[in-house]
């Protein structure tokens, strides 16, 4: 690729959680404007449908864990830059927020690489959707004064200092990417933790109509989770936050399915 002059821009966006009544009016100008839309599979097909121009296209750019289907990164950001060195408005849109937990740093190096302009807008993250539409909320006086925000997949791993302060902090945790592996997360935290009853919830589909909760304890986990599968996406919660789930959980639904992509092996169109 050259460093020709250029007219395009690219926005990079966050599109929440899944509830398509959650995206920004910002969010939702640049979808009635773009030329070129680049969708992660964790976008509500809905927000595209109901807010983006009938001349845009829509380009599907996979990603999911444990999917060999998923679209490398590279060729991602390739597209991003092909479409905007030809002087096209590019709206590059993620699940949740644009920045928690994604490669947004690698298309921000290659678009300053390239002198493309950029706009960033901040979506509602799966934390927040998840812990508001369960009724938990993730700080609370006299119950959790912080939060930390981590990740759990395949090849993470925390150094027993790490492990120890996952284990004994009284801040709410949040784990992203962490169903799968749920039981290895709580036997990590079990080796240092002080409160076995520890509670603990796993959030499926955040914000839809798919939504589902599931509560046990770090210690009742196994009995509680083995065998289990969560839906895709699904977001972890442990600390005593959880206990407020009871009495304020007001978005109940048990609706099977989901409102996202299935994830298929495909090429992207340039």
């Amino acid at each position: 690729m050259s460093n020709n002059k250029i007219s395009g821009i690219v926005i990079l966006a966050g599109a929440g959680p899944g509830d398509p009544d959650l995206i920004t009016l910002k969010l939702q100008d640049k979808l009635k404007m773009a030329d070129v839309i680049i969708v992660d599979r964790l976008v509500n097909p809905v927000i595209i449908q109901q807010n983006a121009r009938k001349e845009a296209l829509i380009v599907q750019v996979g990603k999911q864990g444990y999917n060999d289907a998923s679209i490398l990164q590279k060729d991602i950001t390739d597209l991003i830059i092909h479409h905007a060195l030809s002087g096209k408005m590019v709206l590059r849109l993620k699940g949740g927020d644009v920045a928690f937990f994604s490669n947004v740093l690698d298309e921000l190096i290659a678009l300053k690489k390239f002198n493309i302009p950029f706009e960033i807008i901040p979506g509602i993250t799966a934390a927040s959707g998840a812990s508001a539409y369960a009724g938990i909320p993730l700080t609370a006086r006299g119950i959790s004064q912080g939060v930390l925000f981590k990740q759990f997949s395949p090849g993470n791993s925390f150094t027993p200092e790490e492990w120890n302060h996952l284990a004994t902090t009284t801040d709410t945790l949040v784990f992203y990417m962490a169903s799968r592996n749920i039981l290895e997360l709580v036997t990590g935290l079990l080796l240092y933790a002080k409160k076995s009853i520890r509670p603990i919830a796993v959030i499926g589909q955040a914000t839809t109509i798919h939504q589902q909760i599931y509560i046990s304890t770090l210690k009742d986990a196994f009995a509680d989770f083995v065998g289990k599968e969560f839906g895709s996406p699904s977001l972890v919660i442990i600390g005593e936050v959880v206990h407020l789930h009871t009495h304020f959980n007001w978005f109940a639904t048990q609706k099977p399915g989901s409102v996202f992509n299935e994830l298929i092996k495909q090429s992207i169109p340039q």
